[in-house]
């Protein structure tokens, strides 16, 4: 890697470049896949994620109310080209969570539409069909 960097050479030495251009962590990684730079020896060890090490090192400060998005979904990749300062709820759409999964249908499952007309959200912010809230209305009348 030819370029100008203040991280030490101990943190490279745990770096690959992939022909598919991520910068992947080779050493240490918590359960979900993110790397972990531990330095220090002293009575103060420390700990740090590598991608946010290298953003910081070649684009600049993560503001406070923001955190990195991996574009290329790989989550020990810490090229800062695949690294984009987002929201979290920016970064919970992308990814594969339960949230990107619901906001991504278009359709309750009885089939009606999630349009503006058919549609309403709870004291939560949850999505709700009318249509099928119609029909359950009905049901608990007829019960009672």
């Amino acid at each position: 890697m030819l370029f100008q960097t203040t991280l030490p050479l101990r943190f490279w030495s745990k770096v690959y470049a992939a022909p598919s251009g991520c910068w992947l962590w080779t050493a240490a990684t918590i359960s979900v896949g993110y790397g972990m730079y531990h330095f220090g020896v002293d009575i103060l060890p420390r700990s740090r994620r590598p991608h946010r090490l290298s953003y910081q090192e070649f684009v600049g400060p993560i503001p406070d109310d923001l955190q990195l998005d991996h574009l290329c979904r790989i989550r020990h990749c810490l090229n800062p080209r695949h690294l984009e300062a987002v929201t979290m709820r920016e970064n919970l759409m992308r990814g594969d969570t339960p949230a990107a999964r619901n906001a991504a249908k278009t359709h309750c499952l009885e089939g009606h539409p999630y349009d503006e007309e058919n549609t309403f959200k709870d004291s939560r912010g949850s999505r709700h069909c009318r249509e099928c809230n119609r029909t359950a209305v009905k049901r608990y009348k007829e019960r009672r």
